[in-house]
């Protein structure tokens, strides 16, 4: 690698490639944008932070030599990496050293023939404090007045229930009064109604137009009409909800609550991948809000694998085994082998979807007791389909390993059911990864690969003499007799 990008470097970073991200006429970049694309990509490839990269161009000759610096060069300091980055994610094309990567593995051919894609997700956690909605209506407000044009005047002029100009925090009212913190609520939000409707009607460039839509989104996501209000009288409160995409700082208005696990909760931004698993390569990669419809697991990874022109066998998770996103996928020509979600039937271990028999195609569902019930509703495939067992169910001698409710049981088609079920099927403990279709390649590595020790030996320190590593002194069991000389 560190050869290739001595010899190339030039032709994968061209310095044409970043003329957009420096377009100041008055002189050259401090530092050659080839030279910190390269190292941005070492930097990458070895896992390392800052600090350690920009020490490692200065100390080791490889690192001189990929990026074409002299033996005396001192290198720079870590904070021109930060804001080489912030240049790339502000630029029109942010993916631009991801995307010259790309083209090099696509000219090598080294994906060539490797027809499996991996997908998973992670959790970044944000760096800004988290709002609650009167700091986040006063940011916002404050935000107004000093970006757009005219907004002063405006707050000024319509927004009296907070002086926004004075400086930032919270206003000196009786805080554990309910009736105080309603009624500055409700001032705030109508400040913020009222900033909206007096802008002077210009056209705004990005950071006014954001402002703005920050203000509108933060002075409806939290608020709902107050008591006996239908919303045309300007009264509001605290909404009794948590809105589902809920911006959570006006500092970073893209950061989301996250629900990970059941119990796991935090704040920020979800990474999305596709890997290749046996070259280890990204093949494409994408940085989403925590949270939203738009920006799920299965939705993200029909866009990791847009640009894929041959078929694939794609592993994932329970995250990306949606009947939507697997129906989508294989509509694409690919091979789905993610793992399904479990069911769960009304009883605790009782029956579930998989224990009846349904025939999509007759419209009939039929109990394990053998009861059969006809399935309504529309012939559409994208609607749901019911099936009601409520007078079978009145003496069937399973219900109570059935169901609880006094009308019997319901059963719930959903699209695509045929698909789901049959992957189902394929993975029944709905948690093992498919032995299917392994390329001749993997086999044989597989069978080249050195046995380890087994776990259980690795993990317990004291069973290790039953299994000494070649090469050793096998070492003697344990003893509960004292040392007699040091260790």
């Amino acid at each position: 690698m560190f050869a290739f990008l001595a010899e190339y470097r030039d032709a994968l970073f061209p310095a044409g490639m970043f003329a957009d991200m420096y377009p100041s006429s008055n002189g050259r970049p401090s530092y050659p944008p080839q030279v910190l694309s390269t190292v941005v990509l070492l930097q990458v490839l070895n896992g390392l932070s800052d600090m350690e990269a920009v020490q490692e161009l200065r100390c080791d000759l490889r690192w001189k030599a990929a990026c074409g610096l002299g033996l005396l060069d001192g290198g720079f300091h870590a904070s021109l990496l930060t804001y080489f980055r912030r240049r790339l994610q502000h630029s029109r094309d942010p993916h631009r050293v991801f995307t010259a990567v790309r083209q090099v593995v696509q000219a090598t051919g080294i994906l060539s023939g490797c027809h499996r894609r991996a997908l998973d997700s992670t959790v970044f956690q944000d760096a800004v404090a988290t709002q609650d909605t009167v700091t986040q209506l006063i940011s916002a407000i404050r935000r107004i007045a000093r970006e757009v044009p005219g907004g002063t005047e405006t707050v000024t002029a319509r927004c009296t229930g907070h002086d926004y100009l004075a400086g930032p925090g919270k206003p000196k009212i009786a805080w554990d009064d309910e009736k105080a913190r309603a009624e500055l609520v409700d001032a705030l939000v109508t400040d913020a109604l009222q900033a909206m409707a007096h802008l002077p009607e210009q056209n705004l460039g990005e950071k006014a137009a954001n402002a703005v839509g920050i203000l509108a989104l933060v002075a409806g996501q939290d608020v709902e009409p107050g008591d006996d209000s239908d919303g045309s009288d300007g009264r509001w409160r605290i909404a009794h909800r948590t809105a589902p995409d809920r911006a959570l700082s006006t500092v970073d208005p893209e950061s989301r609550h996250i629900h990970k696990t059941t119990h796991g909760h935090t704040d920020g931004f979800k990474g999305h991948l596709a890997i290749e698993p046996e070259t280890g390569l990204f093949t494409a990669v994408a940085l989403r809000p925590g949270s939203g419809t738009d920006h799920t697991e299965g939705t993200v990874a029909l866009e990791l694998l847009a640009q894929e022109t041959a078929s694939l066998h794609v592993f994932g998770d329970t995250a990306y085994s949606g009947q939507n996103y697997r129906a989508a996928l294989a509509e694409a020509g690919h091979q789905v082998f993610c793992k399904p979600a479990p069911l769960k039937g009304p009883v605790p271990g009782g029956f579930t979807l998989d224990d009846f028999r349904i025939d999509t195609t007759a419209a009939t569902v039929t109990f394990p007791a053998g009861h059969t019930a006809p399935l309504h509703g529309p012939t559409q495939p994208n609607l749901q389909r019911r099936a009601h067992f409520g007078v079978l169910c009145a003496s069937c001698p399973l219900r109570p390993r059935c169901t609880t409710a006094k009308r019997g049981r319901i059963i719930a088609i959903r699209p695509h059911h045929d698909q789901q079920a049959a992957a189902r099927h394929r993975h029944p403990l709905a948690g093992s990864v498919p032995a299917l279709e392994t390329t001749g390649r993997t086999r044989s590595r597989l069978a080249r690969r050195p046995q380890q020790p087994a776990p259980a030996l690795r993990r317990h320190p004291q069973k290790q003499h039953l299994a000494p590593h070649p090469g050793r002194c096998p070492q003697p069991p344990p003893t509960d007799q004292p040392r007699t000389h040091p260790p």
